[in-house]
């Protein structure tokens, strides 16, 4: 049975983690001032009440788990939430932004400050609910029918709509990133947003896990060579760190 004490602390957490929409167990540990130990055995407590989805590196709350993409049995979970992280550090005061779909993008969504007034332009349901607290916000849903399994939007008026909006950053997800056949994902509909993102951006930034880099998939929509950054996290080879430097693209190691 938890004491007062430790039902005061789940109750933080669970409104911490409503807040931001997930958290790291670091995170959780420097907000409350308890060890990393004592936040990862309190997770375990929620997660057995059913009121928080475990994540490798920390939880979200059980509320957003059936839009989410984010899997805890995924090896680059602990890799997304700091790619996401770093990328929402690199959102400013009005920006208008472009967030691509995808479990990486969404950890962007997630950790966007409540108070930093900025425009969103996205068109899946993990980002628009990761995205869609905050004073000062205004968040743009390119619509149509949602595809389940990956909860993207699609539709020819969404399109159309990517494709009129003027944006000063696009953060654009992949299933895969190589040298010679370009960044791809698995969806011919869902390329296509992406080129219309990466065509109504003046700074496009890719969000890819090292397990991305080298990798193919299905569906081209860019070269390495059309995005100005990359995000990734510190299992990159120095083959791509080499590749980024001779192509000019700012390479961010999380």
């Amino acid at each position: 049975m938890p004491t007062s004490k430790r039902k005061e602390r789940l109750s933080q957490i669970l409104g911490l983690l409503e807040q931001t929409h997930g958290a790291t167990i670091g995170d959780l540990s420097e907000r409350l001032g308890v060890s990393e130990m004592t936040i990862r055995r309190d997770l375990e407590l929620l997660s057995s009440d059913n009121k928080a989805t475990l994540v490798r590196a920390g939880a979200i709350p059980v509320s957003h788990a059936g839009w989410s993409l984010s899997d805890p049995r995924s090896a680059a979970a602990s890799e997304k939430m700091r790619i996401g992280r770093k990328a929402a550090s690199l959102v400013e005061k009005n920006d208008i932004v472009i967030i691509d779909s995808g479990s990486t993008t969404e950890w962007l969504a997630r950790s966007l400050p409540p108070d930093l007034p900025v425009t969103i332009l996205c068109f899946a349901m993990n980002i628009l609910l990761g995205a869609g607290r905050g004073r000062g916000r205004t968040v743009v849903l390119a619509g149509g029918v949602m595809q389940h399994d990956r909860l993207v939007f699609s539709s020819p008026e969404g399109l159309d709509l990517v494709r009129r909006y003027r944006a000063h950053k696009a953060f654009l997800s992949a299933d895969g990133a190589n040298l010679t056949l370009g960044v791809t994902c698995a969806d011919g509909a869902e390329a296509e947003l992406k080129k219309a993102a990466i065509a109504s951006s003046q700074s496009r930034i890719l969000l890819a896990d090292s397990r991305k880099l080298g990798r193919v998939s299905p569906s081209w929509f860019a070269d390495l060579k059309d995005f100005d950054a990359v995000i990734t996290d510190t299992g990159i080879t120095l083959e791509y760190v080499e590749i980024f430097r001779t192509l000019g693209v700012t390479l961010h190691v999380v």
